[in-house]
């Protein structure tokens, strides 16, 4: 049996959404929501937040959240889970990024199924790219891999194109990961951001830049990653189509 945790990193300080976990949405905060999606995958026993944050905390202790609270100095969301390796008896630390308050629950499964097939692998989702607005934004991270699912690289920049700057096919990140205890020890051992991760701001890459492979792992492209203030919109509307068909979130 697996020994695993799940961690949902959540910061207040962030550049692009000041306040993002505790942003309204349809009448929950960001990160309560995400929470209470995990735990259709997921025992509550095995789910925390993990935050620097009193306000985050205080809210997470009304909604009977358990709770880390983890340095002000971390470099990313990563590097807070890496944090929790260190408070927790776990070998596999399940990442779901508090900012994706309506994935789709089964995708979490399917993470952990795969953490049986490559235990020792770090695990990321991946999902397929349709819209070319959004093979265009810089506020998404585009997947380029092997065929064995095995990842070459990752940018905001849109790629793949072709020779005229075309899209034709592209797949984008989804922010959820499997991590081994030992990997974030190596992770977090550094200093300091590598130069790929600090040039595109994707943390994955860091991982790339140490020499470990990562494995994508396939999912649902219903996921609505909240950077902006237009994302608050568009997960709202996702919340209230399910809620008006009765959908309980997959």
């Amino acid at each position: 049996m697996i020994n695993y945790v799940v961690i949902i990193p959540a910061r207040y300080e962030s550049s692009r959404l000041p306040g993002k976990p505790l942003i309204d949405l349809c009448g929950l905060p960001m990160v309560v929501r995400t929470y209470q999606q995990c735990l259709k995958a997921f025992p509550m026993e095995r789910v925390y937040v993990a935050t620097d944050d009193i306000r985050i905390h205080e809210t997470c202790k009304n909604y009977q959240i358990q709770t880390i609270m983890t340095s002000s100095e971390c470099l990313t969301g990563t590097d807070r889970v890496a944090e929790c390796a260190n408070q927790l008896d776990a070998d596999i630390f399940l990442n779901v990024q508090g900012d994706e308050p309506v994935f789709n629950p089964s995708d979490l499964k399917s993470l952990l199924r795969a953490v049986e097939c490559f235990p020792n692998d770090i695990l990321n989702g991946y999902c397929v790219l349709d819209q070319e607005a959004m093979f265009r934004s810089g506020n998404i991270p585009k997947v380029v891999m092997r065929s064995d699912g095995r990842l070459l690289y990752m940018s905001r920049a849109a790629i793949p194109s072709t020779k005229e700057h075309g899209f034709k096919a592209a797949f984008r990140q989804v922010c959820a990961y499997a991590f081994p205890k030992a990997a974030l020890n190596d992770f977090a051992k550094q200093s300091q951001k590598t130069p790929l991760e600090t040039i595109e701001d994707i943390e994955i890459l860091r991982f790339l830049e140490l020499g470990w492979e990562v494995r994508m792992i396939q999912m649902s492209n219903v996921s609505v990653a909240v950077d902006t203030y237009e994302d608050i919109k568009r997960a709202e509307a996702a919340i209230q189509f399910l809620e008006t068909r009765n959908e309980r979130f997959f």
